[in-house]
């Protein structure tokens, strides 16, 4: 089934993918494997079990038609990067990233709507 409004709410521990829809949402969890992050790969943006972690995440994303990455850390940055590396067509489909602390899932899906709403309604697809 396909989504045309997905955000991704990640950060380094989980990432929460919201299929946002008039009527509702609904809520898909992706967790990282326990990583050690060591100083020289915390400067770097380097965590241990990042690439299947990203790759987990880009495939629950299939089905999304446009995406919106948020998140508080750098996360967000790193699995764009893998993205770009590693799935073209799913690059494609990421419009924008923004930077958010920790919404509660009500709020973040309010911003989702307000996000989307703005563009679609730029390109005349709502009212």
């Amino acid at each position: 089934m396909t989504v045309r409004h997905v955000a991704v709410w990640i950060d380094h521990k989980e990432a929460k993918i919201f299929h946002v829809v008039t009527e509702g949402f609904d809520v898909t969890q992706v967790k990282a494997p326990h990583h050690h992050v060591t100083r020289k790969a915390d400067e770097q943006g380097t965590h241990a079990g990042s690439e299947r972690y990203f790759h987990d995440v880009a495939s629950a994303l299939k089905d999304a038609e446009e995406i919106l990455l948020v998140g508080p850390s750098s996360a967000k940055l790193d699995f764009f990067r893998h993205v770009h590396k590693h799935d073209h067509a799913l690059e494609a489909k990421i419009l924008g990233i923004e930077t958010l602390d920790h919404p509660t899932d009500g709020q973040l899906v309010a911003y989702v709507r307000h996000y989307f709403y703005a563009k679609d309604q730029m390109l005349g697809l709502v009212p």
